[in-house]
């Protein structure tokens, strides 16, 4: 059975590099880091590594599938930040349990951002 623990998100998207620094800006505490063996660059962030991959007709970008939500400490300021990098908002923000909130952007190629955390 797996661990608990997330440990890498797969981005699909039509040019890595350009992905990668889209991502860089949208989680600033996240970090570039470069696989020696494979030449690989990813961003990680705590414990989970972000990977930027180049969609393909197996897996395409956009919003189907599995939806990471990341922590935040207020999802109006984390929407107003993600928009003003080209983000849009796909859904919510909901209210949900313990009096906090969830929402979805979509990044510029369509890929689903979630978002949980206070509306303060």
């Amino acid at each position: 059975m797996p661990s608990a623990q997330v440990v890498a998100v797969m981005v699909h998207v039509p040019n890595p590099e350009l992905g990668l620094a889209w991502y860089e800006q949208a989680f600033p505490l996240a970090i570039r880091h470069k696989s020696i063996e494979h030449g690989f660059e990813f961003l990680r962030i705590g414990g989970v590594q972000i990977e930027l991959v180049r969609a393909d007709e197996k897996v395409s970008s956009g919003p189907s599938g599995t939806v990471v939500y990341w922590q935040v400490a207020s999802i109006p300021e984390e929407i107003k930040r993600l928009e003003a990098l080209g983000a849009q908002l796909y859904r919510g923000p909901l209210r949900i349990e313990e009096g906090l909130s969830m929402c979805q952007l979509q990044d510029p190629w369509g890929n689903c951002i979630g978002l949980r955390g206070p509306t303060l």
